[in-house]
């Protein structure tokens, strides 16, 4: 990576908290609605698999690794729907796989070089933030 970051183990162990969120959240029996209304379903899928491809292809140097993330979500994804049609309190639902493998795709999209390195511009600023006293 180019632009090496300088707290890239609080990125990562926030990384592992998303991804830990995202499987708990899809096993517990009355998971919070991320978004009102009757596409409340598809929002929340979108939302979190989006969001933790997003999070993950910021901190991934190359193609490859970001699609191995992208796969390795997408069957995280199937993995956890077959585990909640085996709770007995949680439904089995194609679709959801689909809306996760969506979210997974935006993600994607969303992530450098076609948008922002919003991670690095923050760990820049921090590392900046933190080190000021000590140059005085």
């Amino acid at each position: 990576m180019a632009n090496p970051l300088h707290y890239r183990r609080l990125w990562w162990a926030l990384g592992l908290a998303l991804v830990a969120a995202v499987v708990f959240l899809s096993l517990v029996p009355d998971p919070p609605r991320a978004i009102p209304g009757d596409f409340s379903n598809w929002g929340g899928h979108l939302i979190a698999y989006g969001t933790m491809m997003g999070w993950w292809a910021r901190l991934s140097a190359t193609g490859r690794r970001r699609l191995a993330f992208g796969v390795a979500f997408c069957l995280m994804g199937v993995g956890l729907e077959f585990a909640q049609g085996a709770t007995g309190y949680r439904t089995f639902d194609v679709m959801d796989m689909v809306a996760n493998s969506v979210g997974v795709c935006l993600g994607w999209l969303a992530s450098p070089p076609r948008a922002p390195h919003v991670i690095a511009t923050v760990d820049r600023l921090m590392h900046r933030w933190l080190n000021s006293g000590s140059t005085r």
